[in-house]
């Protein structure tokens, strides 16, 4: 791309409150290797028609000033696509925005929200989606997210009201979002084995899903040799199920009434309060049936393993071992210095014993008397919230005495 002028021009935008702006217009051409070709094949191609003349993209900005591109879009005839718009190096074809702002927009909306993308660029909304399909088409075109996939995930996601959902399939080994559609039902996942084809599906090792019975049908159909790996979500729950089905058979059957029985064998050990323990202990004696179902539920911590407690500090410590000393670090002396003695024109305060007033009321102790400890008084009241102000002293009119200068000018006449 080569810049022939650069100039600075009035825009008014379009709207209910049009504002006027002034903008930069970079007049520019593409180079003599990147003109006349084709926008879809990129193919040199002869000149049809200067086309609908010149036209402008939106590029990035220049600090708070907008900027556009400015060049001429002649058409040329292709032998395979018919009568096209000549390609422009430095933008998709039939987009207005360049290169540069459509990615900026795109990584921008996958990082932010779409209202902060909009006010930030100066964008609708519209504009954005358009933009984001055509940087992801364009990445579809030579980027293949589903090459190499071994290990995959599969879950749904609620996107709107009204159960309306879109199945996600993600890569493990990469975290990435590789295949999305709208739906979950069997026919929406079998698309996207249709697009994996047979032979990637056979390189499929892993498959990490919930208990839904779509997905399993699926997999077992189109990857029957990939080993389904469960969510601890359902298997909990399918435990927790499983176990307040026996508690309620074996308690109706016995005739026992424990309010404390179902979070006793629902609660981890550690969380059980005093009653749910007593309950637990009363459970492990009465009612074999029960506590050996409680010994095989599962739980978030023994399927998964992400709830491991930490080591307490000391056993720590006692595993790293004593610090090794440091040739920098100056070994502290056994005794301290002695606090020097106060001086002797600032003497302790002497705890004084008063004996109490009439209006006030004796202690319920043996001891009638108390104690009280003299405090110096002063302008600011240490520790206190409201230290004390001094009060002006406000003078009454005829209690100030005139200035004998002032009188003596008075009396002479004297402005």
């Amino acid at each position: 791309m080569t810049i022939e002028d650069v100039e600075i021009v009035t825009e008014t935008s379009r709207g209910k409150q049009p504002v006027t702006c002034e903008v930069l217009v970079f007049s520019v051409r593409p180079k003599a290797a990147q003109a006349s070709r084709c926008s879809r094949c990129r193919k040199r191609c002869p000149g049809y028609d200067a086309g609908d003349g010149t036209r402008r993209w939106r590029t990035l900005d220049v600090g708070t000033t907008k900027c556009y591109l400015q060049a001429p879009a002649p058409r040329v005839q292709c032998a395979e696509h018919g009568v096209m718009v000549a390609d422009v190096p430095w933008a998709r074809p039939g987009a207005k925005h360049s290169y540069l702002f459509e990615d900026t927009c795109a990584w921008l909306s996958a990082h932010t929200a779409i209202s902060v993308v909009a006010m930030f660029l100066r964008v609708a909304w519209r504009t954005i989606a358009a933009i984001v399909g055509r940087v992801v088409a364009d990445g579809r075109d030579t980027n293949d997210l589903l090459a190499g996939l071994t290990r995959i995930g599969i879950d749904e996601i609620a996107y709107r009201k009204g159960h309306r959902y879109l199945t996600c399939v993600i890569d493990h080994t990469s975290g990435r979002l590789v295949w999305a559609a709208e739906g979950r039902n069997k026919d929406t996942l079998a698309r996207f084995f249709d697009e994996l084809g047979a032979g990637r599906a056979a390189a499929l090792t892993h498959v990490s899903c919930d208990g839904a019975e779509w997905i399993h049908t699926v997999i077992a159909d189109r990857a029957p040799q990939a080993v389904i790996c469960l969510d601890p979500f359902p298997v909990v729950m399918w435990s927790m199920k499983a176990l307040d089905k026996v508690r309620a058979r074996t308690t109706a059957a016995s005739g026992t009434r424990d309010r404390h029985a179902m979070w006793a064998v629902r609660k981890n050990p550690a969380d059980l309060t005093g009653e749910q323990r007593t309950s637990l202990a009363a459970i492990h004696t009465t009612n074999k049936t029960l506590y050996r179902a409680y010994l095989l539920r599962a739980t978030p911590g023994s399927v998964s393993g992400q709830r491991r407690r930490r080591a307490p500090a000391a056993g720590r410590v006692a595993v790293v071992g004593q610090a090794l000393p440091h040739p920098r670090v100056r070994q502290g002396r056994g005794h301290h210095r002695p606090l020097p003695p106060p001086a002797p024109q600032h003497p302790r305060s002497q705890s004084q014993q008063r004996p109490l007033g009439g209006h006030q009321h004796p202690p319920t102790g043996l001891d009638q008397a108390r104690v009280r400890v003299s405090q110096p008084r002063s302008d600011d009241r240490h520790g206190h919230a409201h230290p004390r102000r001094p009060v002006p002293r406000t003078t009454r009119p005829g209690s100030m005495k005139p200035d004998p200068r002032k009188r003596q000018e008075i009396q002479l006449g004297l402005p």
